[in-house]
């Protein structure tokens, strides 16, 4: 009787091991790889180069570079592909410094970089402050011979054409001399070109492509959407061989962004799949244009539809909200944050400060704002700028201090809030003290919405003489708003002879032309009772086809906006709302008279 032969059931420890480190790249948990590392420990494998650079690559991914780096200092010998992993960490963790730091401690211990060290390096080149590292690069690589492969040529073009204007002159040349290229090359230069507006001969090149891929279509197609050539775009978009997501995407976007959201609906609806992109586009066109209940009733077939959502599309909605002032939806969105327990990250809440904000509710803001257990500057700037809008200055300005307080170093943006603070609570002489302090404290130069708002604080002080004088000493050139709020001041003051003064350095200036600043003119001229002036100035309007456009109002009544103008009879309740008026008008003419005469 033949006994059968089983197969063993235990699989050795070490063997065990070497599969979890040979899978670490896959490794998102950090729990998990926590335990790896460990195990990796015990096992005295922590000084290998094989198993360092998979933990370097798999802390990078959980973003842990502090282990990472770590990991890299146990090793014994660590060999450049050690170097490059770490370079690599570096760069993908937005840390474009220590990764040329790590580049050159490596060549201080005798190790030259090679065919893969400096397409990873060319990745943290990007912006045009970095053209000149892509050319000391570009230069490494020709001397060392790396050109030739084709893997770094096009890192070259991708780098080169990242830093704008000043870097597609090179990215050009290092296409054009290549001996070999692959669709990425004509990718990289294409999508370069698109970039920096030179659409023709983008176009150009990808009609000479000898073969195109979907990435090539949708660079182009991106192209025309973002130059707004809407007819030229559809009409590629038609002769696509294949479209994705992205390309129907970038459709949707370009008609929702050039106002026709019904060839934006046609083609969002005709969408064989979406994702949460696409939705987002459409939800957020209908609601940046006014659309409520548009933007509602999609919004809840996304909810329907199982999507989940992510910081991209609702900070997106959120943002259209506070633009048009759709506190409905922005509340709907909350709402939905609130019932799934959406992690709010730091931006989603200030996205939420920000549309409540601008769309009236303080309190709501103040209470995100306060209840976050984590703050960054543009928390502070957001509240601080609402609470200045709104009028409570004073309330604005004990939350800088309070910033200043907690550590946080104000910018730019922050100081716009402050001094249109001390504007709105008339603090004429902290106004001028915190705009000293900008530069001379923080290193931060006035740029001309500083200047904007110290002559309207100064203005409104009735220190007209000293805001003309600060307009003159600003090392910018004063632009319409910087005029105008000074005209205004003029005006709100009777102050004719300077208004003349300020007419005198406008005729130098294109911004004459702006029809608020000459009705402004014409409005001062007319409290002095100067009425040749008043003719004159109309009659200059008049005759240049200048007209003052008309102030709008806009209300929101269950989930639809309604926008008015003087005289608009656009709306489709008009007849009624203009009796409506009158009827006001008279009672309140019968109430009058029943006052005056009681």
């Amino acid at each position: 009787m033949s006994v059968p032969i089983r197969n063993p059931t235990w699989v050795s420890r070490r063997r065990l091991l070497e599969q979890k480190i040979s899978d670490l790249h896959r490794c998102s948990s950090l729990v998990q790889l926590k335990q790896v590392h460990a195990q990796v420990f015990k096992a005295n494998l922590h000084r290998e180069s094989f198993v360092g650079q998979k933990l370097i690559a798999a802390f990078s991914l959980c973003r842990q570079m502090t282990l990472a780096v770590n990991v890299f200092n146990q090793i014994q010998d660590p060999d450049v592909l050690v170097y490059n992993t770490l370079i690599r960490a570096h760069v993908q963790n937005s840390e474009p410094l220590l990764a040329f730091s790590v580049l050159f401690q490596m060549q201080d211990r005798g190790f030259c970089a090679d065919n893969f060290t400096y397409p990873f390096l060319l990745k943290a080149c990007s912006g045009k402050d970095w053209v000149r590292v892509v050319e000391m690069i570009h230069a490494q690589v020709e001397k060392m011979g790396f050109s030739l492969d084709i893997f770094v040529p096009n890192s070259l073009i991708d780098s080169y054409s990242k830093c704008g204007l000043g870097g597609i002159g090179a990215a050009r040349k290092v296409f054009e001399v290549m001996k070999k290229r692959d669709t990425v090359s004509w990718n990289s230069i294409i999508g370069g070109l698109v970039k920096v507006g030179e659409l023709v001969e983008a176009r150009k090149l990808f009609d000479e492509m000898p073969e195109r891929d979907t990435v090539s279509w949708n660079t182009i197609l991106d192209g025309y959407v973002k130059a707004g050539e809407m007819d030229a775009a559809f009409e590629l978009f038609e002769n696509m061989p294949a479209r994705n997501v992205v390309s129907w995407s970038t459709m949707v976007l370009g008609y929702s962004k050039a106002g026709d959201m019904d060839m934006a609906r046609m083609l969002f609806d005709k969408m064989p799949i979406k994702n949460l992109v696409p939705w987002t586009i459409m939800i957020s066109g209908y609601a940046e244009k006014g659309f409520a209940k548009d933007a509602i009733n999609l919004y809840k077939q996304m909810e329907e539809a199982g999507l989940k959502l992510d910081d991209g599309t609702v900070i997106s909605i959120l943002s259209a909200c506070a633009v048009s002032g759709l506190l409905g939806l922005g509340e709907r969105v909350h709402v939905s944050i609130e019932r799934t327990r959406f992690k709010c990250s730091i931006q989603v809440s200030n996205a939420l400060i920000d549309m409540y904000a601008k769309c009236g509710n303080l309190d709501k803001a103040l209470g995100i704002f306060h209840g976050m257990e984590r703050r960054d500057v543009v928390s502070w700037n957001a509240i601080i700028q609402r609470l200045a809008m709104h009028g409570y200055g004073e309330k604005a300005l004990q939350l800088f201090s309070r910033m200043k307080g907690e550590g946080f170093a104000p910018d730019k943006v922050t100081f716009v809030g402050v001094l249109c603070a001390c504007t709105h609570a008339g603090f004429i002489d902290e106004g001028l003290r915190y705009f000293h302090a900008m530069e001379r404290d923080y290193g931060i130069p006035p740029e001309v919405e500083h200047y904007g708002c110290m002559v309207d604080l100064l203005g409104r002080g009735g220190r007209l003489k000293e805001a003309l004088r600060l307009v003159h000493s600003m090392p910018l050139e004063p632009n319409a708003i910087i005029w105008g709020t000074l005209l205004g001041a003029c005006r709100m003051h009777n102050a004719t002879g300077l208004a003349e003064e300020v007419l005198d350095c406008l005729v130098k200036s294109p911004e004459l032309s702006d029809s608020g600043n000459l009705a402004t003119l014409s409005n001062i001229y007319a409290a002095a009772g100067d009425w040749g002036n008043v003719a004159n100035i109309r009659l200059r309007m008049k005759s240049t086809s200048i007209q003052k456009p008309s102030g709008a109002s806009s209300i929101e009544v269950d989930d639809e906006i309604h926008e008015f103008k003087v005289f608009d009879r656009s709306h489709p309740k008009s007849e009624r709302i203009y009796k409506t008026i009158d009827g006001l008008g008279q009672h309140a003419q019968h109430i009058n008279k029943l006052t005056t005469s009681g």
